[in-house]
């Protein structure tokens, strides 16, 4: 049986634009694939101290999970070479890193702030869990 997920950027999103996208493919869960979500440029995204704050106040009052791994993040953030870095790490250590993403419950998407995904780590992260038989859609 495949595994599905659906990635997003909320770069750019009016917060009830992002909740109703969420709602619209029944997300339970979001997976936030920032390197530090606390350092988030809009504060509604940002991963706050308190889960009433921030992101999981947000996605909280519609009934939507919240879970960050950061071990999903782009370690080459700024350098010009990123994403033939981060692909290369995908390759090597693919396993490892995606490995908690099975326990999570469906549907669930990944978050990073880019709006489109072609300028993001998370088509590098789709393009690998494609390759291991996942089915993912990009929410644009």
């Amino acid at each position: 049986m495949s595994k599905k997920c659906y990635t997003l950027g909320y770069g750019g999103r009016k917060p009830h634009d992002f909740l109703a996208l969420l709602q619209q493919h029944g997300i339970r869960t979001i997976v936030d694939v920032r390197l530090r979500p606390d350092r988030a440029s809009l504060g509604i995204y940002t991963q706050a101290k308190s889960p009433e704050k921030g992101i999981q106040g947000l996605l909280g009052k519609e009934g939507i999970h919240y879970v960050s791994l950061v071990e999903l993040g782009n370690l080459f953030r700024g350098d010009t070479q990123w994403r033939e870095r981060y692909r290369r790490l995908v390759a090597q250590a693919g396993d490892l890193l995606v490995e908690r993403l099975s326990g999570i419950a469906e549907p669930f998407c990944l978050l990073c702030a880019e709006q489109h995904a072609a300028e993001c780590h998370r088509q590098v992260i789709a393009e690998y869990l494609t390759q291991q038989g996942w089915e993912v859609q990009h929410l644009e």
